[in-house]
């Protein structure tokens, strides 16, 4: 059932109707107290969805999941709800095809089963293999934070070109600076002009009906001692209706076509409410999206400031091939090399901010346990360095020219590593957390409701 917005509240504090993720999803209701954002005029960035379960005539559970068109059409069983499980949703975790569980500490009286956290060592270590060893290119966001690994490794590579003669002037090769600098420069940039145009058709074509992506299976052991089956939580591809499991396109389609999700239909309403999860994949938003819905989305305009900040830096990127950059009179110089900069790299820093916004609860709260918190961080840290070099740069004194260099090398390396805990989010599409005080907020959440 979809919730109305109501009037009293901010619009960070509810969905807007057309974009309500799991509005037709019987096994997850949404938690209204537990909906926020760091900004009121802004749409949420959080959610918490209670998982329930359908208990059968047997005692057991039978999750009711997304029905495959041939899937036959039975009497739906009454719910029961299961509060040892959340689910997480957040619009950078729908962005990257992420599904996040929040569980309870182990009980002894526990009934669900769900997969180790994934913070444990063991899993960050098979994670960081994955960098290593997989390479998803169907998977957009996989590619984005690919592409800006690149980028950044790149930008490094230039700043060696640019700094270390000044550092160590017995280094220096002939042109090291105006040709190895000059050609790394332009192809860094275009690099993170690639990148950022797939980031924001990432952005564009977000999963609106939302994806569970978990499957739920009965485990019928000591049915007599857990006083029922048992059941657990596996990650399930197949009934995942993001694009990014899809090999055969990079945006757009889930990888099963067949999947429907559960309509209104299902609750006797017409068929015309039903969402197609296999619509094709848009360049850009329609203007009435834009201004109802994405205009408010704190990612989307994080990824247009970066596309915007990409594309003008691109010009200092061009500028500075040889050839271009030793030909330009003072003046010009700092018109089309050196403030492009300042205006591309100030774009990097909104961009960086509008991503560590996105996951903080509050707009004063970092949010240190979220991997995309930290990868707008050390983008931000980037997008300062690379302010700073044109910003120095002005001045042809010898001091400044060897603090521009530096920023370039400083802010390369915070590009990298943001780039490289990017990599690693795109490959962990599971994340479990195991929240001590799940409990307490769910009191503290039914405490405001009743109010």
């Amino acid at each position: 059932m979809s919730l109305a917005e109501p009037k009293h509240l901010s619009r960070s504090r509810a969905f807007n109707d057309s974009f309500e993720p799991f509005e037709n999803h019987t096994t997850l209701q949404l938690a209204p107290a537990r909906i926020s954002g760091p900004f009121g005029f802004f749409n949420p960035t959080q959610a918490h969805f209670q998982h329930k379960e359908t208990a059968d005539k047997n005692g057991g559970l039978n999750e009711k999941r997304p029905q495959r068109i041939d899937d036959d059409q039975g009497d739906e069983p009454p719910l029961r709800e299961v509060d040892e499980v959340e689910y997480r949703w957040s619009p950078r975790n729908n962005r990257k095809g992420r599904h996040q569980l929040d569980v309870k500490p182990t009980r002894t009286d526990r009934k669900c089963l769900v997969p180790e956290s994934t913070s444990s060592a063991q899993q960050i270590t098979k994670n960081l293999l994955r960098m290593l060893t997989n390479y998803p290119y169907w998977d957009i966001s996989w590619l984005v934070a690919y592409i800006f690994t690149w980028g950044s490794i790149v930008w490094v590579v230039n700043s060696f070109f640019v700094w270390l003669p000044l550092v160590r002037p017995s280094s220096e090769f002939k042109n090291e600076i105006t040709a190895a600098g000059g050609i790394t420069a332009f192809i860094g940039a275009t690099i993170f002009v690639g990148g950022s145009v797939l980031l924001l058709l990432e952005a564009a074509n977000e999963n609106r009906a939302g994806c569970f992506g978990w499957a739920v299976e009965q485990v019928f052991e000591d049915f007599e001692h857990h006083g029922g089956g048992r059941w657990k939580l596996l990650p399930d591809l197949d009934y995942c209706t993001h694009h990014h499991p899809n090999k055969a396109n990079l945006i757009g389609k889930p990888a099963h076509s067949s999947l429907q999700t559960i309509t209104d239909s299902d609750q006797g309403a017409s068929n015309d409410s039903s969402i197609d999860l296999v619509a094709c994949w848009i360049w850009f938003p329609s203007k009435q999206d834009l201004k109802t819905h994405y205009i408010y989305e704190l990612g989307f305009l994080a990824c247009c400031a970066q596309m915007v900040g990409a594309t003008i830096f691109w010009i200092s990127g061009f500028t500075a091939l040889p050839g271009i950059l030793n030909h330009l009179s003072p003046g010009l110089e700092a018109g089309v090399f050196w403030t492009p900069q300042v205006v591309g790299g100030s774009g990097f820093i909104i961009s960086g901010l509008l991503f560590m916004l996105e996951t903080q609860k509050k707009w004063y709260l970092p949010a240190l346990d979220t991997l995309g918190w930290h990868v707008g961080f050390w983008n931000t840290i980037g997008g300062i360095g690379f302010t700073l070099c044109p910003a120095f740069g002005y001045d042809t004194a010898s001091w400044a020219v060897y603090q521009s260099s530096l920023s370039t090398f400083w802010a390369s390396w915070a590009f990298l590593i943001g780039s490289l805990i990017q990599l690693y989010e795109s490959l962990q599409k599971y994340p479990v957390g195991y929240n001590k005080d799940l409990r307490r907020k769910e009191v503290s959440a039914g405490s405001q409701v009743e109010r």
